[in-house]
Protein backbone atom coordinates (compact mmCIF):
# COMPACT_ATOMS: atom_id res chain seq x y z
CA UNK A 1 0.00 0.00 0.00
CA UNK A 2 1.07 3.76 -0.73
CA UNK A 3 1.26 6.52 2.17
CA UNK A 4 1.50 10.11 1.60
CA UNK A 5 1.62 13.70 2.67
CA UNK A 6 1.18 16.50 1.15
CA UNK A 7 0.94 20.21 1.66
CA UNK A 8 -1.62 21.44 -0.94
CA UNK A 9 -0.82 25.09 -0.61
CA UNK A 10 -4.32 27.46 -0.25
CA UNK A 11 -6.13 24.71 -0.95
CA UNK A 12 -9.65 26.21 0.77
CA UNK A 13 -9.35 29.50 -1.75
CA UNK A 14 -10.46 26.51 -4.86
CA UNK A 15 -13.82 26.16 -2.97
CA UNK A 16 -17.17 28.28 -2.24
CA UNK A 17 -18.99 28.19 0.83
CA UNK A 18 -20.75 25.12 -0.09
CA UNK A 19 -17.90 22.92 -0.80
CA UNK A 20 -18.02 23.26 -4.84
CA UNK A 21 -14.93 23.60 -6.53
CA UNK A 22 -14.24 26.66 -8.35
CA UNK A 23 -12.42 25.71 -11.39
CA UNK A 24 -12.40 29.17 -13.54
CA UNK A 25 -9.79 31.41 -14.65
CA UNK A 26 -9.44 33.88 -11.76
CA UNK A 27 -6.51 33.79 -9.99
CA UNK A 28 -5.94 31.09 -6.67
CA UNK A 29 -4.13 32.19 -3.84
CA UNK A 30 -0.78 30.67 -5.99
CA UNK A 31 1.20 33.97 -7.58
CA UNK A 32 0.23 33.98 -11.24
CA UNK A 33 -1.62 30.41 -11.07
CA UNK A 34 -4.99 30.37 -12.06
CA UNK A 35 -7.82 28.70 -10.02
CA UNK A 36 -8.39 26.39 -12.78
CA UNK A 37 -4.86 25.21 -13.26
CA UNK A 38 -3.78 24.78 -9.95
CA UNK A 39 -7.02 22.74 -9.43
CA UNK A 40 -5.82 20.77 -12.08
CA UNK A 41 -2.20 20.00 -11.49
CA UNK A 42 -3.67 19.25 -8.27
CA UNK A 43 -5.47 16.44 -9.98
CA UNK A 44 -2.94 15.20 -11.79
CA UNK A 45 -0.36 14.62 -8.99
CA UNK A 46 -2.37 13.02 -6.65
CA UNK A 47 -4.13 10.45 -10.03
CA UNK A 48 -0.30 9.79 -10.76
CA UNK A 49 0.71 9.27 -7.10
CA UNK A 50 -1.62 7.32 -6.80
CA UNK A 51 -1.58 6.62 -3.07
CA UNK A 52 -4.35 4.75 -1.20
CA UNK A 53 -4.27 7.34 1.82
CA UNK A 54 -2.98 11.02 1.57
CA UNK A 55 -2.68 13.35 4.51
CA UNK A 56 -3.46 16.34 3.45
CA UNK A 57 -1.93 19.51 5.15
CA UNK A 58 -3.80 22.82 4.38
CA UNK A 59 -6.59 21.23 3.79
CA UNK A 60 -9.90 22.76 3.05
CA UNK A 61 -11.34 24.65 5.56
CA UNK A 62 -13.98 23.67 8.02
CA UNK A 63 -16.23 25.81 10.22
CA UNK A 64 -19.91 26.48 10.79
CA UNK A 65 -20.47 27.63 7.51
CA UNK A 66 -18.15 25.11 5.53
CA UNK A 67 -16.90 21.51 5.58
CA UNK A 68 -13.42 20.36 4.50
CA UNK A 69 -14.26 16.73 4.12
CA UNK A 70 -17.31 17.62 1.67
CA UNK A 71 -14.73 19.69 -0.46
CA UNK A 72 -12.23 17.31 -0.55
CA UNK A 73 -15.04 14.91 -1.73
CA UNK A 74 -16.34 17.28 -4.45
CA UNK A 75 -12.97 17.49 -5.59
CA UNK A 76 -12.52 14.17 -5.98
CA UNK A 77 -15.78 13.54 -7.24
CA UNK A 78 -15.13 16.10 -9.91
CA UNK A 79 -11.80 14.81 -11.27
CA UNK A 80 -12.70 10.91 -10.62
CA UNK A 81 -10.25 10.48 -8.11
CA UNK A 82 -10.21 6.74 -6.31
CA UNK A 83 -9.43 8.67 -3.28
CA UNK A 84 -12.93 9.74 -2.68
CA UNK A 85 -13.40 9.55 0.67
CA UNK A 86 -12.22 11.94 3.13
CA UNK A 87 -12.04 12.56 7.68
CA UNK A 88 -10.83 15.65 9.33
CA UNK A 89 -10.51 15.65 13.26
CA UNK A 90 -10.55 18.43 14.62
CA UNK A 91 -11.19 21.58 12.95
CA UNK A 92 -9.37 24.72 13.71
CA UNK A 93 -9.54 28.34 12.78
CA UNK A 94 -6.91 28.79 10.28
CA UNK A 95 -8.66 27.74 7.38
CA UNK A 96 -6.26 25.28 7.17
CA UNK A 97 -7.53 21.88 8.35
CA UNK A 98 -5.60 18.13 8.29
CA UNK A 99 -7.55 15.61 6.44
CA UNK A 100 -7.08 11.94 5.19
CA UNK A 101 -8.23 11.65 1.87
CA UNK A 102 -8.53 8.31 1.09
CA UNK A 103 -9.72 5.03 -1.66
CA UNK A 104 -12.42 3.11 0.74
CA UNK A 105 -12.32 0.27 -1.47
CA UNK A 106 -8.57 0.18 -0.22
CA UNK A 107 -9.29 0.50 3.45
CA UNK A 108 -10.85 2.50 6.49
CA UNK A 109 -10.08 5.54 9.02
CA UNK A 110 -11.40 6.40 11.82
CA UNK A 111 -10.89 9.56 14.32
CA UNK A 112 -8.86 7.83 17.35
CA UNK A 113 -7.54 10.88 19.60
CA UNK A 114 -5.46 9.66 22.47
CA UNK A 115 -4.66 11.43 26.32
CA UNK A 116 -3.04 10.78 29.24
CA UNK A 117 -1.74 12.67 32.01
CA UNK A 118 1.54 13.34 29.92
CA UNK A 119 0.08 14.01 26.78
CA UNK A 120 -3.58 15.09 26.86
CA UNK A 121 -5.65 15.42 23.51
CA UNK A 122 -4.03 17.81 20.88
CA UNK A 123 -7.23 20.23 20.89
CA UNK A 124 -6.58 21.17 24.57
CA UNK A 125 -3.31 23.01 25.97
CA UNK A 126 -0.46 21.49 27.89
CA UNK A 127 2.70 23.24 30.13
CA UNK A 128 5.73 22.12 28.81
CA UNK A 129 9.59 22.86 30.38
CA UNK A 130 11.90 24.10 27.61
CA UNK A 131 15.53 25.18 28.22
CA UNK A 132 13.91 26.38 31.81
CA UNK A 133 11.23 28.02 30.78
CA UNK A 134 7.74 27.18 31.20
CA UNK A 135 5.93 26.84 27.91
CA UNK A 136 1.84 27.07 28.01
CA UNK A 137 1.69 24.71 24.58
CA UNK A 138 -0.83 24.74 22.12
CA UNK A 139 -1.84 24.05 18.93
CA UNK A 140 -3.50 26.44 16.14
CA UNK A 141 -3.82 22.90 13.81
CA UNK A 142 -4.49 19.99 16.42
CA UNK A 143 -3.13 16.83 15.21
CA UNK A 144 -4.93 14.24 13.46
CA UNK A 145 -4.93 11.01 15.21
CA UNK A 146 -6.44 8.39 13.11
CA UNK A 147 -6.81 4.45 12.72
CA UNK A 148 -6.25 3.10 9.44
CA UNK A 149 -7.09 -0.30 8.53
CA UNK A 150 -6.06 -1.66 4.88
CA UNK A 151 -8.80 -3.86 3.51
CA UNK A 152 -5.94 -6.77 3.68
CA UNK A 153 -3.43 -5.80 6.46
CA UNK A 154 -2.94 -4.79 9.61
CA UNK A 155 -4.25 -1.52 11.24
CA UNK A 156 -2.03 1.53 11.32
CA UNK A 157 -1.89 4.11 13.57
CA UNK A 158 -1.62 7.99 12.09
CA UNK A 159 -0.86 10.91 13.18
CA UNK A 160 -1.28 13.87 10.82
CA UNK A 161 0.42 17.01 11.87
CA UNK A 162 1.00 20.60 10.80
CA UNK A 163 3.43 22.21 13.45
CA UNK A 164 3.95 26.28 14.17
CA UNK A 165 5.52 28.06 11.81
CA UNK A 166 9.15 29.76 12.64
CA UNK A 167 9.19 32.37 10.03
CA UNK A 168 9.72 35.36 12.16
CA UNK A 169 8.71 39.16 11.04
CA UNK A 170 9.10 42.51 12.43
CA UNK A 171 10.28 46.27 11.12
CA UNK A 172 13.90 45.70 12.82
CA UNK A 173 16.28 43.49 13.30
CA UNK A 174 15.69 42.62 17.08
CA UNK A 175 12.10 42.28 16.66
CA UNK A 176 12.26 39.42 14.18
CA UNK A 177 14.82 38.46 16.32
CA UNK A 178 12.34 38.45 19.58
CA UNK A 179 9.47 36.76 17.25
CA UNK A 180 11.85 33.83 16.05
CA UNK A 181 13.03 32.73 18.93
CA UNK A 182 8.87 33.11 20.05
CA UNK A 183 8.05 31.06 17.63
CA UNK A 184 11.24 28.68 17.91
CA UNK A 185 9.70 28.04 21.56
CA UNK A 186 6.25 27.59 20.55
CA UNK A 187 7.28 24.58 17.84
CA UNK A 188 10.17 22.81 19.87
CA UNK A 189 6.55 23.02 22.44
CA UNK A 190 4.60 21.38 19.81
CA UNK A 191 7.10 18.63 19.31
CA UNK A 192 7.53 18.06 22.63
CA UNK A 193 3.89 16.93 23.52
CA UNK A 194 3.73 15.02 20.05
CA UNK A 195 6.76 12.94 21.37
CA UNK A 196 5.00 12.18 24.16
CA UNK A 197 2.07 10.63 22.52
CA UNK A 198 4.50 8.91 20.78
CA UNK A 199 6.41 7.84 23.39
CA UNK A 200 2.95 6.63 25.18
CA UNK A 201 1.79 4.77 22.34
CA UNK A 202 5.06 2.76 22.39
CA UNK A 203 5.32 2.35 25.76
CA UNK A 204 2.01 0.65 25.43
CA UNK A 205 2.54 -1.20 22.36
CA UNK A 206 7.10 -1.14 21.03
CA UNK A 207 5.27 -3.41 18.01
CA UNK A 208 3.11 -0.45 17.11
CA UNK A 209 2.58 -0.12 13.87
CA UNK A 210 3.14 4.22 14.16
CA UNK A 211 3.33 6.53 11.18
CA UNK A 212 4.10 10.27 11.96
CA UNK A 213 3.78 12.48 8.62
CA UNK A 214 3.02 15.79 7.81
CA UNK A 215 4.77 19.45 7.56
CA UNK A 216 6.83 20.16 10.37
CA UNK A 217 8.35 23.52 9.14
CA UNK A 218 11.23 22.41 10.34
CA UNK A 219 14.91 20.07 10.08
CA UNK A 220 18.06 19.68 11.60
CA UNK A 221 20.67 22.75 10.54
CA UNK A 222 17.28 24.69 9.20
CA UNK A 223 18.27 28.06 11.71
CA UNK A 224 20.90 29.19 14.08
CA UNK A 225 17.84 28.86 16.79
CA UNK A 226 19.43 25.02 17.21
CA UNK A 227 22.45 25.87 18.81
CA UNK A 228 20.42 27.53 21.63
CA UNK A 229 17.83 24.88 22.25
CA UNK A 230 19.90 21.90 21.30
CA UNK A 231 18.03 20.40 18.75
CA UNK A 232 15.45 20.84 16.02
CA UNK A 233 11.68 19.89 16.75
CA UNK A 234 12.26 16.95 13.90
CA UNK A 235 14.68 15.19 16.13
CA UNK A 236 12.11 15.64 19.23
CA UNK A 237 10.25 13.91 17.62
CA UNK A 238 12.46 11.06 16.39
CA UNK A 239 13.66 10.86 19.42
CA UNK A 240 17.62 11.06 18.42
CA UNK A 241 18.38 11.76 22.10
CA UNK A 242 18.40 9.08 25.17
CA UNK A 243 16.85 6.33 25.79
CA UNK A 244 13.60 6.33 23.44
CA UNK A 245 12.67 4.29 21.13
CA UNK A 246 13.38 6.42 17.79
CA UNK A 247 10.78 6.75 14.72
CA UNK A 248 12.78 6.98 11.23
CA UNK A 249 12.81 8.89 8.10
CA UNK A 250 15.46 8.45 6.23
CA UNK A 251 15.47 12.16 4.64
CA UNK A 252 15.98 13.45 7.75
CA UNK A 253 18.86 11.03 8.80
CA UNK A 254 20.48 12.58 5.93
CA UNK A 255 19.89 15.50 6.80
CA UNK A 256 21.48 15.12 10.60
CA UNK A 257 24.31 13.39 8.97
CA UNK A 258 24.92 16.27 6.25
CA UNK A 259 24.20 19.34 8.47
CA UNK A 260 26.26 21.76 6.00
CA UNK A 261 26.04 19.74 2.75
CA UNK A 262 23.50 18.42 -0.12
CA UNK A 263 20.27 17.24 1.78
CA UNK A 264 16.78 16.31 0.36
CA UNK A 265 14.34 18.63 0.44
CA UNK A 266 10.67 19.13 0.36
CA UNK A 267 9.85 22.53 -0.14
CA UNK A 268 10.50 25.25 -2.78
CA UNK A 269 10.16 29.35 -1.84
CA UNK A 270 10.59 32.50 -3.45
CA UNK A 271 10.79 34.79 -0.82
CA UNK A 272 10.34 38.59 -1.75
CA UNK A 273 11.17 38.37 -5.47
CA UNK A 274 14.18 37.18 -4.78
CA UNK A 275 16.17 33.71 -5.42
CA UNK A 276 14.23 30.24 -4.95
CA UNK A 277 14.93 28.39 -1.39
CA UNK A 278 14.62 24.81 -0.98
CA UNK A 279 13.68 23.16 2.36
CA UNK A 280 13.46 19.66 3.33
CA UNK A 281 9.87 20.24 5.95
CA UNK A 282 7.97 17.22 4.97
CA UNK A 283 8.02 13.85 6.36
CA UNK A 284 6.87 10.40 7.20
CA UNK A 285 8.22 8.89 10.46
CA UNK A 286 7.84 5.62 11.09
CA UNK A 287 7.87 3.69 14.09
CA UNK A 288 10.58 0.03 14.63
CA UNK A 289 7.91 -2.75 13.60
CA UNK A 290 7.18 -0.50 10.43
CA UNK A 291 10.87 -0.02 9.89
CA UNK A 292 11.40 -3.69 9.97
CA UNK A 293 9.19 -4.34 7.13
CA UNK A 294 11.62 -2.19 5.08
CA UNK A 295 9.50 0.45 3.54
CA UNK A 296 10.18 2.81 0.45
CA UNK A 297 10.34 6.37 0.88
CA UNK A 298 10.45 8.76 -2.33
CA UNK A 299 9.80 12.48 -2.16
CA UNK A 300 8.29 13.68 -5.47
CA UNK A 301 10.66 16.59 -6.16
CA UNK A 302 9.89 18.08 -9.79
CA UNK A 303 14.26 18.12 -10.13
CA UNK A 304 15.89 16.02 -7.85
CA UNK A 305 13.52 13.06 -8.85
CA UNK A 306 15.10 11.88 -12.18
CA UNK A 307 11.77 10.35 -13.30
CA UNK A 308 9.85 13.09 -12.13
CA UNK A 309 12.09 15.11 -14.19
CA UNK A 310 11.48 13.51 -17.17
CA UNK A 311 7.92 13.78 -16.87
CA UNK A 312 7.36 17.05 -18.08
CA UNK A 313 3.37 17.29 -17.30
CA UNK A 314 4.16 15.35 -14.04
CA UNK A 315 6.80 18.17 -13.50
CA UNK A 316 4.63 20.97 -14.26
CA UNK A 317 1.86 20.29 -12.69
CA UNK A 318 4.00 20.13 -8.98
CA UNK A 319 5.03 23.30 -9.64
CA UNK A 320 1.62 25.08 -10.16
CA UNK A 321 0.17 22.99 -7.43
CA UNK A 322 1.78 23.69 -4.46
CA UNK A 323 5.21 25.01 -2.77
CA UNK A 324 5.45 21.33 -1.31
CA UNK A 325 6.44 18.46 -2.86
CA UNK A 326 4.43 14.96 -1.81
CA UNK A 327 6.01 12.16 0.15
CA UNK A 328 4.93 8.76 -0.31
CA UNK A 329 5.85 5.56 1.43
CA UNK A 330 5.35 1.99 0.03
CA UNK A 331 4.70 -0.29 2.44
CA UNK A 332 3.71 -4.64 2.64
CA UNK A 333 0.70 -4.52 4.82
Amino acid sequence: MRLATWNVAWFDALFDDAGALVRDDGWSKRWDVTRRDQADAIAHVLQTMNADAIMVIEAPDTSSRRSGAAALRNFADHYGLRQRAALIGFANDTRQEIALMFDPDCGRAVHRPLSDNAAPRFDRSLTVTLNGHDIDAVWSKPPLELVYTPRDGAALSLIGVHSKSKAAHGDTAAQRARVGVANRRKQLSQCLWLRRRVDQMLRDDPAARLVVLGDFNDGPGLDEYEVEFGQSGVEIVLGTQGDRMPLHDPHAQLALGSRNGARPATARFRPNDGPYLSALLDYIMVSPALRATQPVWRIWHPFDDPEVFADTSLREALLLASDHFPVTLDLMV
